[in-house]
């Protein structure tokens, strides 16, 4: 009995895997990046990790996501735990769905209009005043993020530069400007708050809190670890925090870092939902937090219960 992590970026294991070392649960790492699925064949035993990123056709998976969002419903059906499972996944590809989700759970969101077809752009952010963002529904790290002052700059983009979202639909965002120029990182697993980072936005919005990101992925250019600090004065108390843990029950979302920004009358706004989160190794040494062990630890107590059901 053990654990099956799904991924499709090696860059990105080393702390969950040496987590699950040393809780000492036994697991199998499976690369997935499109395939076959025998649907009346019974999937291994065990716990099953979703790790398949939504920004995994910058690294040429993207027949990894089509094939997770038919594998995981697989899955489930042969009975299977999944961490963060289908429900949980059709949620982190899409940010119209994820806007949607927030927004029943009574948490504010920047006006969004979806675009399905980069024909419908120029006329459709005529309705949006500057200044305002691009996004890609399929995102990830902050994929497709553009800050717009005037709508012939925008119109300029779109004839020049604009890159496709996976699936033809782009996002055309209301722009909250906070008093500093940081956004808040929520990082709850479970349904337990674990602690709530700060990530600096002075040089662009595409931010990974990984260190691999900072050093080595060009679609993540973070910079420096200085860009994330620890912002102690959110905890698990505060009203976006409690209703974020309802909505992850809700969406079954085991694990995610949701991100939000405040404007200057101190509103937050809630933009981002990352089920495949990473964590800044320096601010949860410095400050004694373990994502990864807490994911390690959920993991554990699945494998437990899987085992003692399947006896």
């Amino acid at each position: 009995m053990k654990a099956w992590i799904l991924y499709e970026n090696d860059a990105w294991l080393a702390p969950l895997t040496s987590a699950l070392d040393a809780a000492g649960v036994p697991f199998e790492l499976v690369f997935v990046d499109g395939g076959a699925i025998d649907l009346s064949v019974e999937p291994p035993e065990g716990v099953f990790i979703n790790r398949m990123s939504p920004s995994s056709h910058t690294r040429g998976h993207q027949g990894g996501v089509q094939f997770m969002r038919e594998y995981l419903t697989y899955l489930e059906s042969w009975g299977r735990r999944v961490i963060n499972g289908s429900k949980a996944f059709e949620l982190e590809v899409s940010k119209v769905k994820q806007d949607i989700a927030l927004r029943k759970h009574g948490l504010k969101t920047p006006r969004t209009i979806g675009v399905i077809g980069r024909e419908h752009l120029i006329a459709k952010a005529k309705s949006m005043p500057a200044p305002f963002i691009t996004k890609h529904n399929q995102g990830g790290k902050g994929l497709g993020i553009r800050l717009f002052k005037s709508h012939d700059g925008f119109e300029d983009y779109v004839n020049n530069e604009l890159e496709d979202d996976p699936g033809g639909v782009f996002l055309l965002q209301e722009y909250i400007q906070p008093p500093e120029p940081f956004i808040t990182r929520v990082e709850i697993v479970d349904g337990v708050f674990q602690y709530a980072i700060a990530s600096n936005t002075e040089d662009g919005f595409q931010l990974c809190p990984a260190q691999v990101c900072q050093i080595n992925d060009e679609f993540c250019p973070v910079g420096t670890n200085s860009k994330f600090r620890l912002r102690d004065e959110v905890t698990a108390n505060d009203d976006v925090v409690k209703r974020l843990v309802a909505l992850m029950k809700d969406f079954e979302l085991d694990v995610a870092g949701i991100e939000f920004v405040e404007d200057a009358d101190g509103n937050r706004f809630v933009y981002d939902i990352n089920g495949t989160t990473n964590y800044n190794a320096d601010v949860e040494a410095e400050h004694g937090h373990s994502g990864p062990g807490a994911i390690a630890a959920l993991v554990k107590r699945e494998l437990a219960t899987y085992a003692a059901a399947a006896e």
